[in-house]
């Protein structure tokens, strides 16, 4: 049995969430789940969103759902699943190897109604400030919610002996910095408001991003547009070539400036007339609730200082993170991740002192500047450094 039960806000109900309530109880803890949506499900809830499927939109800064009707996982899905809750296909389901949106959520509504955690969730309900009470060892979070019976909404407050952070990463859009683009006269929208190719039919369209979402929405596009431009920063300056297997996409170096009379100028050289320029070029973390007395910072897409991605060495155990690294198999590593928090929080797992942690963060930091990575690849893991986040 755990050595203390503490009561525990989580903030988002996504796949992260969950899992972090469902081990956060499992070791005792009184969780609260904050979800400022409707629904569970995070960034897997789809909606169709009729003004993004009509026509290309401006520049976003938030949005509810991210994902495009077509989207498909990258990972199978035997190692998508948590730890013991195999994702296995329903009966009526989406039987593929590499599934589609729909699945996702329904695996996840699935999880929630197996280990009964719909009713720690408070739906309609957006957490707006979280700050430390003086004492220091627990903390205030306000949150908004609708009035019964009204569409208007009220502000409350509660103490909790805990927050772990579970709001995702997929809601703040990041834009290249593209020169000239302002005097530029098409269209430009960030890939979180990518739905449907068909309002870009006859079009040409300039995908910058080579990641999975720009690879997979160029090539959803090139069944209706004119021409698809893909630019990566990956590609060599002097690249400018035709991809194989389609006829109207060609594959460039990075974009070197936008101009007014609507051409999109590569490093090559080379320049096409464009109606649409989408950025598929990933996302901001944000955390708009935190209060400076949380500790940290966001600078070039770094959230810092954090030991092992998770904890900040000032605050820790108290506030926590789940689910901030990139290119892992993330169902699994949110489940390990909030199972330390849990068992950190109870006592039964022992963090280092706050000294020893921020010499861990700082040596961490040394290892990636020495590999020439930049502070915006900070949480960005790949197969040497899991053991980063592994607790000793």
């Amino acid at each position: 049995m755990p050595s203390r039960s503490l009561r525990v806000a989580v903030i988002g109900a996504g796949a992260a969430g969950l899992v972090a309530a469902r081990e956060l109880r499992r070791e005792g803890h009184a969780p609260v789940v904050f979800e400022r949506t409707d629904g569970v499900g995070g960034t897997w809830v789809y909606e169709a969103d009729a003004d993004a499927s009509a026509s290309p939109e401006p520049l976003v800064t938030q949005r509810r759902s991210n994902l495009d009707a077509s989207l498909r996982t990258n990972l199978p899905r035997e190692c998508m699943g948590f730890l013991d809750f195999p994702f296995v296909a329903g009966p009526d389901g989406d039987t593929r190897r590499f599934p589609g949106h729909a699945e996702v959520l329904r695996y996840l509504q699935s999880f929630a109604r197996r280990f009964d955690l719909d009713g720690l969730v408070r739906l309609e309900t957006e957490v707006v400030r979280v700050s430390r009470e003086t004492s220091g060892t627990s903390w205030r979070v306000r949150y908004s919610r609708k009035a019964s019976g009204s569409e208007k909404r009220e502000t409350d407050e509660e103490v909790f002996d805990a927050v772990v952070i579970c709001n995702g990463h997929y809601s703040q859009p990041h834009f290249a910095d593209v020169a000239g683009v302002d005097a530029w006269p098409g269209k430009q929208l960030h890939s979180t408001s990518y739905r449907v190719p068909e309002p870009f039919h006859g079009q040409v369209v300039v995908v910058i991003g080579c990641g999975p979402s720009g690879t997979d929405i160029s090539r959803d596009i090139a069944g209706v547009a004119k021409e698809v431009h893909l630019a990566s920063r990956w590609s060599l300056s002097a690249t400018s070539e035709k991809l194989p297997g389609h006829a109207n996409m060609w594959l460039h170096s990075e974009i070197d400036r936008a101009q007014e009379d609507g051409s999109v100028v590569f490093h090559d050289g080379s320049r096409v007339k464009a109606d649409v320029i989408m950025h598929c070029t990933g996302y901001k973390y944000n955390f708009p609730f935190l209060t400076n007395d949380a500790t940290v910072s966001v600078d070039d897409n770094c959230v810092d200082p954090l030991y092992k991605h998770v904890f900040p060495p000032q605050v820790a155990p108290r506030l926590s993170f789940i689910g901030l690294p990139l290119k892992v198999v993330p169902f699994p590593l949110f489940e390990l991740q909030s199972h330390w928090v849990a068992g950190v929080l109870s006592g039964r797992f022992k963090l280092p002192s706050k000294d020893e942690m921020v010499r861990d963060v700082t040596a961490f930091h040394s290892r990636l500047a020495a590999r020439g990575w930049p502070r915006r690849y900070t949480h960005r893991l790949r197969d040497r450094e899991v053991r980063e986040i592994r607790p000793k």
